[in-house]
């Protein structure tokens, strides 16, 4: 019978290293060509739609495509013997951004959790939070205050409804006292020895914070409210349109600016005429777009604008009065002062009796 024979014939030893050397070269160039070039992407190429139809090819490129580079410049980093200085690619962000719009830092969070906005209401200890409040102020008024001021202030507080949120800036670090008074009880009091009421509305009149409130009054402490009610004040303001306002001054009490002084007979004035030389255009300080800092009251929207001015070591706020007209536009349209209801300036110096000898006066 003959003898049955294999096909082919064996390989020498040379052809299989031939084989190795070409099949290790062709490895090696796979991997620097790979390298070289941006990265192919599965979910671009037009692959027939029934070749893979149930395999989402663009979860697998961003599932992979990150880890694969770094796998590839760590190897890469390894043959060159430097891997502690390779060129690392950022990793795929896994966490998602849920939202761009949300404030800086909390884009990660989805919607209906943000609450980029607060406001200075009280809040009971128990109860569902909707139940809180029987009335939701609509208005903010803040004084800062010393105790020596408390019969002033208890006259002034008393002018403002319950559509008002009181908040008491202490400068004297006297709090509790006021506890003898009944409205100090839905009352916010915040205390910090010896600082003004623009130390205070930078750090706590955040516009976000405000921003419930149509309207926000800036008052001092000495300031007499016989012939003032807030209401009404309100209404004129909205009538005229003013988005910086404040009451008109008793003109035969204290040193005053000609546009700041209550005029008879009328609601509301916003232009005036100072003394020869002070104002350069008839539209512009001290003769309109012109209030005092004493008692001032700014609309959401200009509040936002000045809050931005006041600098973190400002004082005294002297020429705050003169720049506030940046913020609204037209300026003398929409700051005015409002004559029907009007205020007494006692000018009690503020923070008088908290400076000693070896202080700065502030």
């Amino acid at each position: 019978m003959p003898v049955p024979i294999r096909s082919g014939t064996p390989k020498k030893p040379s052809e299989m290293m031939r084989l190795f050397m070409t099949t290790f070269i062709g490895i090696i160039f796979g991997f620097f060509l790979g390298i070289s070039f941006p990265t192919l992407s599965l979910s671009k190429m037009n692959l027939p739609s029934g070749l893979f139809p149930s395999i989402d090819l663009t979860y697998i490129e961003d599932k992979y495509s990150g880890l694969s580079k770094q796998a590839l410049f760590n190897a890469w980093s390894s043959l060159k013997g430097n891997k502690e200085a390779s060129p690392l690619l950022p990793r795929y962000n896994e966490t998602e951004i849920w939202v761009p719009t949300n404030p800086r830092g909390a884009e990660r969070l989805p919607p209906g959790i943000v609450a980029s906005e607060s406001d200075f209401y009280l809040r009971r200890l128990w109860g569902l939070p909707s139940e809180d409040l029987t009335i939701q102020p609509r208005y903010l008024v803040t004084f800062t205050v010393g105790y020596d001021q408390k019969k002033n202030i208890d006259a002034a507080v008393k002018k403002f409804s319950e559509n008002f949120t009181i908040v008491l800036f202490h400068y004297d670090g006297r709090t509790t006292e006021w506890d003898e008074f009944e409205w100090s009880k839905r009352t916010v009091h915040i205390s910090a020895h010896k600082q003004t009421k623009w130390w205070y509305a930078k750090r706590f009149l955040h516009p976000d914070i405000v921003a419930p409130y149509d309207y926000i009054f800036l008052w001092d402490e000495d300031l007499g409210v016989e012939h003032f009610d807030a209401e009404k004040y309100i209404k004129l303001v909205r009538k005229h349109g003013l988005e910086i306002s404040q009451p008109g001054l008793d003109p035969d009490r204290g040193t005053t600016w000609a546009m700041t002084k209550r005029r008879d007979g009328i609601e509301v004035h916003k232009d005036t005429e100072e003394r020869p030389g002070w104002c350069t255009d008839p539209h512009l300080p001290p003769c309109a777009a012109f209030v005092e800092i004493m008692a001032t009251v700014f609309s959401r929207d200009a509040w936002r604008c000045v809050w931005h001015m006041i600098q973190n070591d400002l004082v005294h706020g002297w020429g705050l009065d003169f720049a506030m007209r940046k913020c609204v536009e037209p300026a003398h349209e929409k700051i005015g002062v409002v004559d029907a209801q009007w205020i007494i300036h006692q000018g009690v110096p503020s923070l008088g009796s908290q400076v000693t000898s070896s202080q700065y006066s502030i």
